[in-house]
């Protein structure tokens, strides 16, 4: 009987560790698993000698080769077991991946493991970081957004906020959130504005802390020893806080008299009714009036009398549409 004799053990082909990080989180805040990969691996690389990683893998004592080696060169940098760090820049290395994607599917070439190990994560919001530094730069480096002023950007916060609502009430969730982006640059756009300004400036940052403060102060049963159980209890809280911080001495102060009229009545009669305050609607003459009577009515059952004439208003734009389509 023939002995037969064990296949010899494979060679280790290494490890290939493709390390992805984010450049909206502070270089140097790394997980804990990266920096095991950095401090063992037997070579660390990086195509991007610029990389805002690199001075601190340095401080921290890992070596790491400013180099960009091939698909082929970085597979025999592993044989016998050894491991290599990519550090990959901001495009990702395409060339490198792709040449190795090649080489793993051709079946003639002992590939190392590849793993790919991402050492820092995006936290939700992140994106909001790319267009605080673009809006920075386009009002540096375009001619017409670095002259706009506060005043001259009023009108299109105006325009953009009627067609987020029309997006709404229009049920397109594409549109929707095309138009979300179109006020969230409004809001960047002022703050970047106001940096500017040579004797109060703010930045978005201060915008944001602002509204923060805000919203944590308002919601005492969120963040606070309060309870609220029901909306209308939130209200309340909502409304007593908002009363100590702005200490107005009339119910009209806060109120926009550039708002669409409907809106602006209904708002009037709604803090003169929160309020407690006995306050008659004027009498006099003209439409007006009627319409001013009818937006109180309207907020008083709880209807929004500009959203419920706007929904009026839509309806009968499509009953004209379809006279007209009858027509042709």
């Amino acid at each position: 009987m023939n002995a037969t004799t064990a296949d010899p053990t494979p060679p280790d082909q290494g490890r290939i560790v493709l390390l992805t990080t984010s450049h909206r989180v502070a270089p140097g805040l790394l997980s804990w698993p990266a920096w095991q990969a950095l401090r063992t691996a037997d070579r660390v690389l990086c195509a991007d000698g610029t990389h805002p990683q690199l001075p601190y893998l340095r401080e921290a004592g890992v070596r790491v080769d400013e180099a960009a080696p091939t698909a082929e060169e970085l597979v025999d940098a592993c044989a016998g077991g050894r491991t290599a760090v990519v550090v990959a820049t901001g495009e990702g290395d395409p060339a490198l991946t792709d040449g190795l994607a090649r080489l793993a599917g051709s079946g003639r070439v002992a590939m190392p493991d590849l793993e790919l190990l991402p050492a820092s994560y995006d936290l939700p919001g992140a994106r909001l970081l790319d267009l605080v530094q673009v809006m920075d730069r386009i009002r540096l480096e375009c001619p017409w957004s670095s002259r706009r002023t506060h005043k001259g950007l009023a009108k299109y916060a105006i325009e953009e906020a009627y067609e987020l609502v029309e997006a709404i009430e229009d049920g397109d969730r594409d549109e929707l959130r095309e138009e979300l982006g179109d006020v969230l640059l409004q809001v960047v756009f002022h703050a970047r504005i106001a940096e500017d300004d040579p004797d109060a400036p703010f930045s978005v940052d201060d915008v944001a802390g602002t509204i923060v403060d805000k919203l944590v102060h308002r919601h005492p049963h969120v963040f606070g020893d309060e309870t609220a159980d029901t909306p209308e209890e939130v209200r309340a809280h909502w409304l007593r806080t908002k009363a100590a911080e702005k200490q107005r001495t009339s119910v009209t102060e806060g109120v926009p008299l550039g708002q669409p009229g409907l809106a602006l009545a209904a708002k009037l009669a709604s803090r003169v009714r929160t309020a407690g305050l006995d306050v008659p609607l004027p009498t006099g003459d003209g439409i007006g009036y009627e319409l001013l009577a009818l937006a109180a009515r309207a907020e008083s059952e709880g209807t929004d009398p500009e959203t419920a004439l706007r929904a009026a208003a839509r309806t009968y734009r499509d009953a004209i549409r379809a006279v007209e389509a009858a027509g042709v």
